[in-house]
């Protein structure tokens, strides 16, 4: 091998490649191959782009374990068929073999597999250097369809950092205080991060529903979700040196929930917290509804609940929280008995908004007035963003919610 004509070194100290005291050093070879037809001052030129771009402040703190972050997201579910499109897309097969495919492109689900164009494979892949487009809605990444659950799944796998800006303002609004869309940001990639690690031997990390956390791709992304991901860049909240299971809600209406009475686990950083903050906002804390005892049981029954003839329902006994443990439901057959959380995931999370709630019969209608939206647990949105508005930062936001947790570098834990 021909010697390198040039070495640079930049760094406090000039030592050997193996030192461990070289602190930032940059080598570039060029052989004399390559350097004799290259003009002197074209080279100068180079070597001082080299040497900004290695001195831009900055540049030597790009945290590595958050470039090389990924996440897999199911967007598409059991679909019959899927439209694909976007400018400059890559199109692979389950070999990795690219693929001349017209756009835009419908691939449907078969019984052996996907059908694009007449031809069955087992797996797509289509990736941009933009977007992808998947049913209209654009994507950065790639976008895996595969054929699962009776249908046609469609995974968005992209960098972590990229993810967590397309979803700011599908859980919240970045034009919130920046602080409070800083903690967002912070609590979001904190369960990305776990529930990748929980499901790693999985298809996908994450759903883009209420399920995980409501994610539509980049097409609503801005310069202040993006400024609060790059200012908590890598930040995630733990427990004991692990990340934390960082549930969140939009709004409590007076006190968050601790964990086990949703989901029957306790921990210890989910116990529940008094929170005033988020009842500032009425339409946020409060909410009302009304429903036909036949929609009930129609509802009820589609979730597996047996219930007919409907008559009737009554509130069980609440928790100190102050939400519904039971709900019964009283038929032409006698009553049942289910959990509050049982009744609200069955009529509709966006319809019974949290089992804090209070009801009463009117004629063959039920009336909900209840406070609160969703199931309470850990960061209150709607709270987090009241105290940001009373001057508090991000991290004080997130250890009120989550008491005894400490924010940490995901570098400084893996």
């Amino acid at each position: 091998m021909p010697k390198c004509a040039i070495v640079i070194f930049m760094g406090t100290e000039l030592k050997t490649i193996q030192s461990k005291k070289l602190t930032r050093c940059a080598i570039i070879c060029f052989y004399p191959q390559v350097l004799r037809p290259i003009h002197s001052v074209n080279i100068i030129a180079f070597l001082t782009l080299v040497l900004v771009v290695f001195s831009w402040p900055g540049g030597s703190r790009i945290n590595a374990a958050v470039l090389d972050e990924t996440i897999r997201v199911a967007i598409v579910k059991s679909a019959s068929e899927v439209t694909v499109s976007g400018e400059g897309l890559l199109v692979t097969s389950e070999g990795g073999n690219p693929l001349v495919v017209t756009f835009p492109a419908t691939v449907k689900t078969v019984k052996d597999g996907l059908l694009l164009e007449g031809k069955l494979y087992r797996r797509l892949t289509f990736s941009a250097s933009s977007a992808v487009l998947v049913n209209n809605k654009p994507y950065r990444g790639l976008a895996e369809l595969t054929v699962a659950d009776k249908g046609i799944l469609v995974v968005n796998q992209l960098p972590l950092e990229e993810y967590l800006v397309g979803l700011i303002n599908c859980e919240i609004s970045s034009a919130w205080p920046i602080e409070a869309v800083k903690a967002q940001a912070i609590i979001a990639r904190t369960y990305a991060l776990n529930r990748k690690a929980a499901r790693s031997n999985l298809p996908y990390h994450l759903e883009s529903s209420v399920i995980d956390q409501v994610y539509e791709g980049c097409l609503i992304e801005d310069s202040r979700a993006r400024r609060a991901v790059n200012e908590t860049e890598g930040q995630v909240l733990t427990f004991g040196g692990a990340i934390i299971q960082a549930f969140y809600h939009s709004s409590c209406g007076g006190k968050t929930e601790a964990s086990e009475n949703v989901w029957g686990t306790s921990l210890p950083y989910l116990r529940g917290v008094d929170c005033q903050y988020c009842l500032t906002s009425s339409t946020a804390a409060t909410w009302e509804c009304r429903l036909s005892l036949k929609e009930l049981e129609e509802r009820l029954r589609s979730a597996g609940h047996r219930v007919s003839g409907l008559l009737d329902i009554k509130p069980g006994s609440a928790n100190s929280r102050g939400r519904l443990k039971q709900v019964i439901l009283l038929s032409s057959k006698g009553g049942v008995t289910i959990t509050g959380e049982q009744f609200r995931r069955a009529v509709g999370y966006g319809v019974i908004k949290s089992t804090r709630f209070t009801l009463k019969s009117i004629k063959n209608e039920i009336s909900f007035s209840g406070s609160g939206n969703g199931h309470g647990v850990g960061l209150c949105q709607w709270g987090a963003k009241q105290r940001s508005l009373d001057g508090f930062g991000s991290g004080e936001i997130l250890a009120y919610y989550y008491p005894g947790t400490e924010l940490k570098k995901l570098s400084d834990i893996r």
